[in-house]
């Protein structure tokens, strides 16, 4: 499996704090690209032991060190020509789920990624709240 890079460096763990990142993942045979997102963790929850009313609630790591994102057509690619043949690139790290939603848009807009084949993006979808967004982001 090929690793995660960050500015040029192979990615083992996230740095402390991070929600997720925005990435962008490259085929190296024909250079189209994928701009998404990633979770780092997901929380999950059981239901009560017998006895008690509470749900049990816990952090999973997310699948990030093997996700290519959820585009079936890039998928598609990876399952016919290998993951040795994409380079995939974190781009921002992210501290809030909001933040990593604003930024992973920003970039699919800043890139035209719906008005190009060179993109493996058909949809944007975007949900951003939190009115604090704006002043985190521009202050990095």
């Amino acid at each position: 499996m090929e690793p995660w890079y960050y500015k040029d460096k192979p990615v083992d763990e996230l740095p402390e704090g991070t929600v997720g990142f925005v990435y962008l993942i490259t085929n190296l045979t024909n250079n189209r690209k994928y701009i998404g997102k990633k979770l780092a963790s997901f929380r999950k929850t059981k239901p009560p032991l017998k006895g008690r009313k509470n749900k049990r609630r816990s952090t999973v790591e997310s699948d990030w060190r093997t996700y290519f994102g959820s585009s079936d057509e890039l998928n598609a690619d990876v399952e016919q020509i290998g993951t040795h043949k994409f380079k995939r690139e974190i781009l921002f790290y992210c501290t809030s789920k909001s933040q990593l939603s604003y930024v992973e848009a920003r970039e699919q807009f800043n890139h035209k990624v719906l008005e190009s084949d060179e993109y493996y993006n058909g949809h944007i979808r975007v949900r951003v709240h939190g009115k604090g967004i704006l002043n985190k982001i521009i202050t990095e």
